[in-house]
């Protein structure tokens, strides 16, 4: 596989220098602050190669049916996306039914496909037209449809002044929206604008103090009363925008009370979502060491292994982390039968990793205790993504998992064809591909 940097740089894409600025930085910061996080479904190893499927259900299941079902036209699915474009823009004499028919053609499209040069001149004449369909919600499904639209048209072509036109219609939504369904997509497309669409970083934290006051209501302050859809929307886009964030001590007392009350939500999905927030969080509480640092010490972990001193510990999490390991030690074991089978493997498979994360903030998703024979230390992280049978991606940091997962929402299958085309994604994770030999 040729080197994924190499493609995206040589690839052309005009990207605002203003847009590529604040991207670029965030995606620095993800990467050299206070170690960051990623991850809403667990994929410890995906095979993305032409699987359209959004497995995510962001949204009602009869929209991802939709866009699965949607016709796509290999050979000219340029002319296919112009003609859906131009019925987007061109509501009159349409159809909820027809509307929706577009829409789900419309982004199948652009999960399938990457099309900026086919969108952007587009854009200033779309973004109006999807937003009459939010505002009117003349149907469960259009409004749905049209906010999945809006998400994948700022991946594919980011703007910084999007941010702006549309927030005051997405913050509508899902605080006003009769649908859960909606708040839910709503809150997603809302992070995306605010990653891809010019939000600054304190418009940024402003979007992720609103989702935890949410939070802390169990929805009930947006008319979501314990919407285990709506809780774990919530909790999935404020660990994606906190990726993006490089300090988040002033944040973290608040948001860990709110977390460790979410995890005895009767959801599974708002349990995990808010762990995998709590492990970001402890991750984000060390830092690589610096130069003015105390010289590293030799320690061992409990069975007389070398632990990692290459990061320092900042500042203190939560202060009854006791509690909180016995909290995340019975989900990691839970074995009520009230809970679903899938259900429980998923709680196991996710507090084992949170779990190791407090106890050892160092240490990322699917840590694995094993040595490693040729080198005496433990294999570590784990949790790869398989990219088309030939290569894989680490995914050996929180950060990296909620970023992964948040692209993956929006993307779907088609995640594999954006991060090998879309700078903007690449940049977003930039995690170079391993070639299997």
């Amino acid at each position: 596989m040729r080197d994924l940097r190499r493609q995206a740089l040589e690839s052309g894409k005009t990207v605002s220098k203003k847009a590529q600025s604040r991207m670029s930085s965030r995606t620095s910061s993800a990467a050299n602050s206070r170690s960051n996080s990623t991850n809403p479904s667990r994929h410890g190893s995906d095979d993305e190669e032409g699987n359209m499927s959004d497995s995510t259900n962001w949204s009602i299941n009869s929209i991802d049916d939709m866009i699965l079902s949607s016709p796509d036209n290999p050979t000219d699915w340029k002319q296919d996306l112009a003609d859906r474009m131009e019925e987007i823009i061109d509501r009159k004499r349409s159809s909820i039914q027809g509307r929706e028919a577009t829409l789900a053609a419309y982004t199948h499209i652009l999960m399938s496909r990457y099309a900026f040069s086919e969108i952007e001149h587009k854009l200033s004449e779309l973004y109006p037209a999807l937003l009459k369909s939010i505002k009117a919600e003349s149907s469960e499904k259009e409004t749905c449809l049209a906010l999945k639209a809006i998400a994948l048209s700022l991946i594919t072509a980011p703007s910084d002044a999007a941010y702006d036109a549309i927030f005051r219609a997405l913050k509508h939504a899902y605080t006003d929206s009769e649908y859960h369904s909606v708040k839910a997509a709503a809150i997603h497309t809302l992070a995306a604008a605010a990653m891809y669409g010019g939000a600054s970083d304190r418009e940024i934290e402003e979007i992720m103090d609103d989702f935890l006051e949410v939070i802390e209501s169990d929805g009930e302050s947006v008319g979501a009363g314990d919407s285990g859809e709506v809780v774990a929307a919530l909790c999935e886009e404020w660990g994606f925008l906190a990726t993006s964030i490089d300090d988040v001590e002033d944040k973290t007392e608040a948001a860990m009370d709110a977390f460790v009350e979410q995890l005895d939500s009767s959801d599974t999905s708002v349990q995990v979502a808010a762990g995998e927030n709590i492990a970001l969080l402890y991750e984000k509480s060390y830092t690589e060491r610096e130069a003015d640092d105390a010289p590293a010490t030799e320690e061992e972990d409990e069975e007389g292994y070398p632990i990692d001193q290459s990061y320092v510990k900042r500042y203190e999490v939560y202060r009854q982390k006791n509690q909180l390991e016995h909290t995340l030690s019975k989900l990691a074991n839970e074995s009520s039968k009230r809970i679903a089978k899938k259900d429980r493997k998923a709680l196991h498979a996710s507090f084992a990793d949170i779990l190791n994360t407090v106890e050892h903030p160092w240490r990322g998703p699917r840590y694995q205790n094993a040595i490693d024979q040729e080198t005496g230390r433990r294999y570590g992280s784990r949790m790869t993504v398989r990219i088309h049978k030939t290569g894989s991606m680490k995914i050996d940091r929180w950060w990296k998992l909620h970023r992964l997962q948040a692209l993956r929402r929006v993307l779907g299958g088609g995640f594999v064809v954006h991060y090998e085309n879309n700078e903007v994604v690449f940049d977003s994770l930039p995690i170079m591909i391993s070639t299997d030999r």
